[in-house]
């Protein structure tokens, strides 16, 4: 197939890239400057403007940009930062392909279980009702923002992402150097569950979606047997032969994170309910298969 792609240069985009290309794929990265190489096509996402031009002939679009949720303090502007990198770059990408004489036959828009807010100890599938604070706030204007592609008949699934565990990015790349240091430990009281997706299963779950003609709207891509951090920190120190020692108390995380601490220490029990029924099947369902594979 011919696939374009946004967010191509991130964790998860560079990782399906690489596995589209393997397969024989062509694969458009949509880029923000001008198209430099005859596998660019350029856009802007807060201008409004894409290069539809550059997309006749595609099939599919997974649309991941988006500014890193855990990359800097929640301060005012970056919330700002955070919502119009995903609403108003969902909103130029599904009005220019909604506006296409052939548009692709589906878009698969990566979002997130920020969605569900904190369920504590309650597991939640598809069909739960949004949470309630800034990032299930964002969530649903994420989603709702890709309303011109659904009512221009595209097929449109929002996979709602948890923890990707990857070494080379992301929020859990940042804690493998800690680990291998033997300044791993849990995080608050560690009781909070923590929905994790292997990198490699990750990828196997969009290009599953891509082909799954009978799914659309939300999906969760999460590991069907999700983990407390006490049950996170234990795996990561088994599997980097490590000990785990230290603890973050929840009053220092609160200091040090700021308002993003409330997810940190907040608990998300989320189930691929979704994907197990339509046939998927993870090569990494428990935690611990998932570090060493990334390991």
């Amino acid at each position: 197939m011919r696939i374009a792609v946004t967010g191509s240069t991130g964790l998860i985009g560079s990782a399906l890239t690489r596995s589209l290309h393997a397969e024989g794929h062509e694969v458009l990265r949509l880029v923000r400057r001008p198209a430099a190489a005859a596998d660019e096509v350029a856009w802007d996402p807060r201008g409004g403007h894409v290069d539809t031009a550059g997309l006749l002939g595609c099939e599919a679009v997974v649309h991941l940009a988006g500014a890193g949720v855990g990359d800097h303090r929640w301060t005012r502007k970056y919330k700002r930062e955070l919502r119009d990198s995903r609403v108003l770059g969902t909103r130029t990408l599904t009005r220019a392909l909604a506006g296409m004489a052939t548009p692709p036959r589906v878009l698969v828009a990566g979002t997130a279980i920020g969605y569900y807010g904190d369920t504590g100890s309650r597991a939640v599938d598809e069909t739960a009702p949004a949470g309630d604070g800034f990032l299930p706030g964002l969530c649903q204007e994420w989603e709702a923002a890709a309303r011109p592609a659904e009512d221009a008949g595209i097929r449109t699934v929002f996979a709602r992402t948890g923890l990707v565990v990857a070494r080379g990015g992301g929020a859990w790349g940042r804690l493998f150097p800690l680990f291998r240091a033997g300044l791993g430990g849990r995080l608050g009281d560690g009781r909070q569950f923590w929905s994790h997706i292997a990198l490699h299963d990750q990828v196997a779950a969009l290009r599953f979606l891509l082909d799954a003609e009978t799914l659309a709207g939300p999906v969760n891509l999460t590991a069907p047997q999700p983990a407390t951090n006490r049950e996170v920190t234990a795996a990561m120190g088994r599997v980097l032969r490590r000990p785990t020692p230290f603890a973050v108390p929840a009053p220092l995380l609160r200091v040090a994170l700021g308002e993003f601490a409330g997810d940190v220490l907040g608990s998300q029990r989320v189930l691929p309910r979704r994907l197990l029924d339509a046939g998927f099947r993870f090569a990494f369902p428990r935690v611990e298969d998932a570090i060493r594979s990334a390991a």
